[in-house]
């Protein structure tokens, strides 16, 4: 990977985690934190989806990488909102 990559990559997953907010309302943490968590939950939802559709879903990488980062970021803040609320 170079460091393009990855700044292409966290950029994604930064916009992955403001979608995941909007999509679970009410499960977020605020705009900031919904932010890391998308991108770490591109890096996760990357892995995990890879596994699942090893040719991707698109022709394109990139658009294939911002699906699974919000798919991502949305099962990481359903899981993270688990623990949240049995606090």
């Amino acid at each position: 990977m170079t460091i393009t990559t990855i700044i292409i990559a966290i950029i994604i997953g930064a916009i992955a985690g403001w979608i995941a907010g909007l999509i679970m309302r009410g499960a977020g943490f605020g705009i900031i934190r919904n932010i890391i968590v998308g991108i770490v939950g591109a890096f996760v939802g990357s892995w995990l989806l890879g596994l699942i559709f090893k040719s991707g879903l698109t022709k394109n990488a990139w658009l294939d990488f911002g699906i699974y980062g919000v798919v991502g970021a949305v099962i990481l803040l359903f899981v993270i909102g688990l623990f949240k609320k049995g606090k």
